[in-house]
């Protein structure tokens, strides 16, 4: 069962204590695909997001734009502690965790990362025991402030429970009404792990629902934003993505609202529908 969050006086500046003592922003930016090919273009979009408030930005070495998003905050002049830089690893393995992360710091131009996640189990079979092992060295140096995972589920995190390893700050997995998944979210507050969502703007593809349209038409807002209020009402830390200036904007107006329930009752209910090619629940666990 989802828990909705709607008494909790949340903001864009709001923050969750991780499991490890971690303080992280609810909201961010989401950067995947966000290069494109346009010169320029992460640069433009990172600094514009921090301009506004932004201060969790979602970075992968599969989005291979973290050269770019380096270099806007640098131009941002915001402080460094001030930001939560996130960046996950695409293929697994103890050694390439340690030269894909050293490579990262280097692009990113950064001393450290805020979290650094395992970004899929199933990417390289059998070493993520390993990885999770070189990411926690990583912690322990003082690279990485904490360690967590993305598109894993129950299975995978029992299998690191198993090996006698720390519990996973965060798991990061896809989330908005067509897709909740329902038992790694329960799981994953049971076993204090907090639930990152993304893709909460289904990739777009539910923006014309006319079910979501007719509960923003009540709210006078735009779909976009009563689903990224959708997560933040489930306590979901949440990252939607755009490049579009007034999406961007408009993305982070979402705090000084609410949804009534019987509309996140509706969301709630909406058919079960698998867009990703990651599906945690049905990924096998090879360690």
């Amino acid at each position: 069962m989802i828990h909705t969050m709607t008494s909790r006086n949340i903001s864009l500046s709001s923050t969750v204590r991780l499991n490890d003592g971690v303080t992280m922003p609810i909201f961010g930016l989401g950067m995947n695909k966000l290069n494109s090919g346009k010169t320029h273009q992460v640069d433009r979009v990172v600094e514009l997001a921090l301009s506004i408030g932004y201060r969790l930005l979602d970075n992968a070495e599969y989005y291979e734009n973290e050269t770019d998003v380096g270099r806007a905050i640098r131009s941002s002049g915001i402080n460094r502690r001030e930001l939560f830089v996130v960046t996950k690893l695409w293929e697994n393995g103890y050694d390439r965790c340690k030269q894909i992360f050293s490579r990262a710091l280097r692009q990113l131009d950064l001393e450290y990362v805020d979290l650094y996640l395992i970004h899929n189990p199933s990417s390289t079979p059998g070493k993520c025991v390993e990885t999770y092992r070189a990411m926690l060295e990583l912690q322990q140096e003082g690279l990485v402030r904490s360690v967590g995972v993305s598109n894993f589920g129950i299975q995978h995190l029992e299998g690191l429970k198993e090996e006698g390893l720390p519990t996973p700050s965060v798991n990061q997995i896809q989330l908005h009404p067509w897709q909740q998944n329902k038992d790694i979210v329960d799981y994953c507050k049971q076993n204090k792990i907090t639930v990152m969502g993304y893709a909460p703007l289904t990739k777009g593809t539910k923006l014309s629902d006319k079910t979501l349209q007719d509960i923003a038409t009540r709210h006078n807002k735009s779909p976009a934003q009563i689903l990224i209020r959708w997560s933040l009402e489930h306590g979901f830390i949440t990252i939607p993505k755009s490049s579009d200036p007034t999406r961007i904007k408009e993305n982070a107006d979402v705090f000084s609202w609410t949804l009534n329930h019987r509309d996140l009752q509706t969301l709630n209910e909406m058919p079960e529908w698998s867009c990703t090619p990651f599906n945690p629940t049905i990924t096998p666990w090879s360690g």
